[in-house]
């Protein structure tokens, strides 16, 4: 383990946040299956699945502090980030939503500040695991954060989620959203995280057992976006801009898992001596 001391409390995972994600997973695989007003529909459903599964996870697992500081950090500044872009086009340059994802305050669907929760946490928590505290845990997580958007924009501008006024510059396959877009998301996730470690108390900068299921969420986001994208959703510029840009963080946690699972496993010579010892 990295991190700033112990382990959360809790030797393992609460079950509860295996079920929600389970749930999750089973929404998302739905998604490419489902068109119209059912797949928007959906959209809002796996939102909030993933806002409770990370808030609950936080809450859970840190306690009230914790849970309160990721609201207030990343819904509550993601509803005033958004309000402000809608309002002024800055920082992710002139855009509007239409009106598929439900209703809007000051021109932005509610559904939206939770999605910022909903992978603020998990990839804090990923950057918590791969690198110590510091000006790089916390560019990490904001990474982790802000390449998701490689992925979820231009996805939910093929829907017709939402619209820039004025998409250039764009990146090379991605047309439809500005290249200002990503640097907002980015200024906005190094701001999260920022915030999030010294208001949301100690227990923010450690990880442990309890944080497995939130390890399985990025790295779900990660693989089943690329494979949506590239197979189901016809999309296979943000499959690739997606698949490089979220490896930052995604491919280090995965490898840094795998070898925390060899190192658990004795090896079957070490396990036989033990046994020798013990007759």
């Amino acid at each position: 383990m990295t991190g700033d001391g112990s382990a959360p409390t809790g030797a393992g995972a609460p079950r509860l946040t295996w079920v929600l994600l389970g749930v999750l997973v089973l929404a998302q695989i739905g998604y490419p299956l489902t068109d119209g007003g059912t797949r928007a529909a959906l959209t809002v459903a796996t939102v909030v699945l993933g806002y409770l599964l990370s808030v609950g996870h936080a809450l859970l697992t840190r306690g009230v502090r914790t849970a309160v500081t990721l609201v207030a950090v990343a819904t509550g500044g993601g509803f005033a980030v958004e309000a402000l872009g809608v309002a002024t086009g800055f920082p992710f340059g002139g855009y509007h939503y239409s009106g598929a994802l439900g209703p809007k305050l000051a021109g932005v669907p509610l559904v939206i500040p939770l999605a910022w929760t909903w992978m603020a946490w998990p990839a804090w928590l990923a950057a918590t695991r791969l690198v110590r505290p510091g000006v790089r845990r916390i560019a990490l997580a904001a990474v982790g954060l802000a390449t998701w958007d490689l992925f979820l924009d231009p996805q939910m501008v093929a829907e017709g989620y939402w619209r820039w006024r004025d998409a250039s510059p764009a990146l090379p396959g991605l047309p439809g959203v500005p290249v200002t877009n990503y640097l907002g998301w980015l200024l906005f996730g190094l701001l999260v995280m920022t915030l999030l470690r010294p208001l949301a108390g100690a227990a923010a900068g450690r990880t442990g057992p309890a944080d497995q299921p939130m390890y399985a969420l990025y790295l779900w986001t990660y693989g089943s976006s690329v494979l949506a994208h590239a197979v189901f959703l016809g999309l296979p510029a943000s499959a690739a801009w997606g698949a490089a840009g979220m490896a930052v963080a995604a491919v280090p946690l995965a490898v840094t898992l795998a070898r925390g699972q060899r190192r658990q496993r004795p090896s079957a010579g070490a396990e036989r001596r033990r046994v020798d010892a013990a007759a």
